[in-house]
């Protein structure tokens, strides 16, 4: 963030002849003394930046000073705007930001990424908490939110957040649980009544501490898929798991965490797959069935 906005307030100073310290950390929301830490950078970059008191006053560049693109190579030029697109697509920052570095550079190039993560578009509420966490990550800002676990428990949390995540097609928050006094994950969808506090917070995170959920139980499952899903059996499996019998149909060896997540995916594939092993996974699934068939008895 903060070479963003270093990049933010040269490109600013380019555009206009003057502009106050006041008027940089309104623009970027922050104090005016984070405005002259930035301004003490530039100056150690060798960007000939100044200040000036009076009715006049206010942050300069020399006159007729060109931005040198020298000071980057091509490839960190196009790094830059790599990363740039990212963070746009997935509308962590303002658009401007992007189209501002691109003239900046001179660059014409097409997008080299797109995404689309519909549920964000698809959900002013989602959205919301989605920018208030980003916000107050930036900012470190604690937040404090109700969360529904996979259960329904409803539980109130106060947490330092440390970043977003996509995992497992979700986002998550990665943060540290104040009542907990432990790193968690918390899934945005379960997240309601989040609140952003004043109180701030400067937690480092030990790179030893691994910021991820702990190893899952797996389980190996012997699938049996019919031929008509094809398409999907070589979209979602190692070539080296599939075995292709006489008939056409295939046998897929592989393995999964063992959650419930596995019987909702298996049982997405209807009637076209048949589980063979483990014995108690099939089970499972038969069961499953028989409470499903019930509810259209």
């Amino acid at each position: 963030m903060k070479n963003n906005r270093l990049f933010g307030i040269l490109y600013l100073l380019l555009s206009n002849n003057t502009i106050t310290a006041k008027e940089l950390s309104e623009y970027f929301e922050v104090s005016t003394r984070t405005i002259y830490r930035d301004i003490e950078v530039l100056s150690e970059f060798h960007i000939p930046i100044y200040m000036s008191k009076g009715k006049n006053g206010g942050i300069h560049l020399l006159e007729n000073y060109k931005f040198d693109k020298a000071l980057l190579t091509e490839e960190e030029q196009n790094q830059i705007l790599f990363s740039l697109q990212g963070m746009n697509k997935l509308h962590v920052m303002n658009n401007d930001t992007y189209e501002k570095m691109k003239h900046l550079f001179t660059k014409t190039e097409e997008e080299w990424f797109d995404v689309d993560f519909s549920i964000w578009s698809n959900s002013k509420t989602h959205q919301e908490s989605f920018e208030m966490i980003k916000k107050a990550i930036i900012y470190k800002s604690v937040i404090t939110f109700s969360y529904f676990s996979s259960y329904g428990t409803c539980t109130k949390r106060k947490v330092e957040p440390i970043k977003l995540c996509f995992k497992y097609n979700s986002w998550y928050l990665c943060g540290f649980d104040v009542d907990k006094n432990d790193y968690r994950f918390f899934k945005i969808m379960r997240i309601k009544e989040l609140m952003i506090l004043e109180e701030t917070f400067d937690r480092t995170i030990d790179m030893k501490i691994e910021l991820h959920d702990a190893p899952p139980k797996m389980i190996t499952l012997i699938l049996q898929i019919d031929k008509t899903l094809a398409y999907r059996v070589y979209d979602e499996f190692e070539e080296t798991a599939i075995q292709k019998k006489e008939n056409g149909d295939f046998l897929v060896s592989v393995e999964f965490p063992y959650n419930d997540w596995i019987y909702g995916y298996i049982l997405s594939f209807g009637e076209h797959i048949k589980v063979l092993e483990p014995k108690e996974v099939k089970k499972e699934i038969i069961e499953r069935l028989r409470k499903s068939l019930e509810q259209y008895s």
